[in-house]
């Protein structure tokens, strides 16, 4: 089969008809076909997610905020335009910095003047410009159908200083099928991560049938 295939039969199993997510969903995985797309969508990314019930951003920040006070420095990976940091913002943070791929996406998240650094980044690659120095890494609507896998923690926790917390969603639909749980268990099995937990069913669309994993991880 090809991956292009494995991407539509991914996309057909999590069951929604929306266009927007049908397109998003069946993506190939290759990084510039979604940096193109991404930097394409820029424009109308929060009215089209607006209209989707999208929670994710907030379901994230909340967490967040439950595990550090505003004052620590936090990671948001795949920004986008900034939907985590004005959640977090909201919540009094203000010392958040965002990397993406897709520099229209980080056009539009820097016009929040809300960021205290923006830049582009691939989350599957190591993050050397910041390598172990937040107290919190966070990181929504990526680990989606079509889009990045399980490899994508990694860097997210190299991120994070001792004792720091990783936050993520993961599209119900692809935690299993993508092996989400076998690749936590070998973090936390060769000591790169903790497991703090990991909640179950949480509404990830108000307005699709869609719900995500909320995981929070501990470097060591």
């Amino acid at each position: 089969m090809s991956d292009d295939a494995s991407e539509t039969d991914e996309a057909d199993q999590v069951g929604v008809d929306h266009p927007i997510l049908r397109r998003m969903y069946s993506l190939s995985g290759d990084v510039e076909e979604r940096t193109g797309i991404y930097d394409d969508w820029a424009r109308d990314y929060e009215r089209d997610t607006a209209n989707l019930g999208y929670v994710g951003p907030a379901l994230a920040a909340a967490r967040v905020a439950e595990l550090v006070p505003p004052d620590t420095e936090v990671l948001d990976a795949a920004c986008g335009t900034g939907l985590v940091g004005v959640e977090l913002a909201q919540r009094e943070f203000t010392a958040v910095d965002g990397v993406d791929l897709s520099s229209g996406m980080l056009d539009v998240a820097r016009q929040k003047g809300i960021y205290r650094h923006l830049a582009i980044a691939d989350i599957t690659r190591p993050l050397p410009a910041h390598q172990g120095g937040y107290g919190a890494v966070v990181c929504a609507g990526t680990f989606t159908a079509g889009h990045v896998g399980p490899e994508g923690i990694d860097s997210l926790v190299a991120a994070a200083r001792p004792g720091g917390y990783t936050v993520l969603t993961v599209l119900s639909h692809i935690w299993d099928a993508r092996g989400f749980p076998a690749h936590i268990a070998e973090l936390t099995q060769r000591g790169a991560a903790r497991l703090v937990d990991q909640r179950a069913g949480q509404t990830y669309h108000t307005k699709e049938p869609l719900t995500c994993w909320v995981v929070v991880l501990q470097t060591p």
